[in-house]
Order: C-alpha cells, then sequence, then structure tokens
C-alpha cells in the first residue's frame, strides 16, 4: 500500500519556535516503507515501486506498518550522506551488482514518521503522538534508525548542521497532522552553498541556462544547467543583453561569449565536477 507523502514548504531561513521540533535533513531519497500481511514494499515519494534495490531494508517489523523516511548511504571518508552513492544504489538493476552493493555502499532507511501500524490509521494523530509510537518501534536491523530531533532551538541545530556541512533542518509542528500534500506544517531550511559562474547558452525549448566554471587552468568548462531562481526581471534583461553574444546554435541550445555572470546556490558539487541543484540568486555587474 502507498501513501503519497506529505511534502515541505521552503522556509526563509533558520527559525525557532516552541510549537516545532527540528531534525537534520537527511540528503537522501525519499520512501514510504509498507509492510501487509508480513510482506515488505518500498516506494519512492511518486509511487515507483523500488523494492528490489534494497534488499538490506526489506526485514519486517513485528507488526505490519506504514513508515515516511529517506534512504541513504554513507561516505565512509566523510560521515555524511552521499547523495550519489544512493541514486547510484537506485539507479543500479541486476541483481548480481545489487547484491554486491548491499555489502559495500549500504542503504539506511532514516525513518522520521509513521502512518499505519497494528491496523490503525494514525494520520489524524498530532505529530508528538505518532513520534511516540515510532520511538518504541523495535527496529529489525543496523539499517534502520530512527530521525532524531530537538525542541524548539531551530536556529542551534542549523548553526550545527551549517558547520558540519550537512543538507539542512526541517522544522514540524507538533501538533501536525500528516496530509499528502505541500504544507507549512513542516519547513524545510537548506544549508545553500554559493559558486559565480558564467551563462555560456540558453535551452531554445523549456527554461535553461547553461552555466560554465574556470577550471584550474583558467578555461571555463561546462558545471550544468541553471532551471530555477530567475524571475520575469531577470530573464528580461538576459534576453536584452544575449541576443548581441551569440556565437552558434544547435538543435537544442543557443550559445553565447562568456560575458554574462551570475552567482547561483546550489546544494553541492557532484563527483564529475557539477553544481547539484542550481538556483539563480543574482547577476553579477
Amino acid at each position: 500500500m502507498f501513501i503519497s507523502p506529505m511534502l515541505l514548504a521552503t522556509a526563509p531561513g533558520p527559525f525557532s519556535h516552541s510549537n516545532f521540533i527540528y531534525e537534520p535533513k537527511v540528503d537522501g531519497h525519499r520512501l514510504i516503507y509498507s509492510q501487509q500481511s508480513a510482506n515488505v514494499r518500498l516506494y519512492t515519494r511518486h509511487n515507483n515501486d523500488c523494492t528490489r534495490q534494497y534488499p538490506e531494508l526489506l526485514l519486517p517489523f513485528d507488526s505490519d506498518l506504514i513508515l515516511d523516511g529517506e534512504v541513504a548511504c554513507t561516505d565512509p571518508e566523510t560521515g555524511l550522506n552521499d547523495f550519489e552513492a544512493v541514486m547510484s544504489r537506485f539507479s543500479t538493476k541486476q541483481a548480481i551488482k545489487i547484491t554486491q552493493l548491499t555489502k559495500t555502499l549500504p542503504a539506511t532507511f532514516a525513518i522520521f514518521d509513521i502512518l499505519f501500524y497494528q491496523g490503525q490509521d494514525l494520520r489524524k494523530l498530532p505529530l508528538m503522538e505518532r513520534k511516540m509510537i515510532l520511538h518504541s518501534l523495535s527496529l529489525p536491523s543496523f539499517n534502520f534508525g530512527v530521525v532524531p530531533h530537538i525542541e524548539g532551538a531551530g536556529e542551534d541545530l542549523y548553526a550545527q548542521i551549517e558547520a558540519m556541512g550537512m543538507e539542512g533542518v526541517v522544522g514540524k509542528r507538533k501538533d501536525s497532522q500528516y496530509v499528502s500534500r505541500r504544507s507549512k506544517d513542516w519547513q524545510k531550511i537548506i544549508n545553500w552553498s554559493y559558486a559565480d559562474v558564467y551563462i555560456t547558452g540558453y535551452r531554445k525549448t523549456e527554461f535553461g541556462w547553461l552555466a560554465a566554471v574556470p577550471d584550474l587552468s583558467g578555461r571555463l568548462r561546462p558545471a550544468g544547467i541553471i532551471e530555477h531562481g530567475p524571475n520575469q526581471k531577470h530573464k528580461l534583461a538576459f534576453r536584452g543583453v544575449c541576443q548581441q553574444l551569440v556565437t552558434g546554435q544547435d538543435n537544442d541550445y543557443v550559445y553565447l561569449e562568456p560575458k554574462i555572470q551570475a552567482r547561483v546556490k546550489m546544494r553541492n558539487w557532484t563527483k564529475s565536477g557539477l553544481l547539484r541543484i542550481p538556483v539563480f540568486d543574482q547577476f553579477i555587474v
């Protein structure tokens, strides 16, 4: 049984409030764990069945239930969540390779909510009551963990998360019910990194600006595509300048002289040197 997950609104910045609890944001992908008649199925937030990807998470609990959380992998060198590693696990299809990865790149299910338990729908209970039930569970192995939380002190937790280089913080109203939509009762505060880039082209169809950064020799190299962030004023300003900078085009892109600079915020750099989810912040004049 799949339940569409509750999604996070975006807070403008770190905040503290006595009506909220705060959790570290796990850098993985959303996972709905569903145990029905002792049979375990795993689903992404978009209702894609990913049961075969994570055999180490198919251990049953003592009663049927539905759990919400994140599946993550840990970088052994840094001790931090490794998003690229969990995406590697998610995209692996061969059964032999999947079995090997359970040893070399084990997945952890970081649980933060319980939606059904012992035949009862818990979604209308206040969050703190659901948390009490969740913390009472016996976990089936070391591949399972419950995400810790603190009450009220969101800014203090964010400062710790920022210092450790982790992804961010999630604030949740203590009395929030579980709803299958985006809600301000749950808010994320991302620990963004920033980079200055050159815009070297744009997509012909849907919006996207090509970004490039200097390599060690000073030559520009591709760094990803900016798909989010600019408002209509930014886009109009870009259009007013870019036509004078066109150097060529192909079926998909128009290419520009690297004269326009912008600052972007991002989650981090990927191991291949690309911006992860770059968001336009401002032009650099």
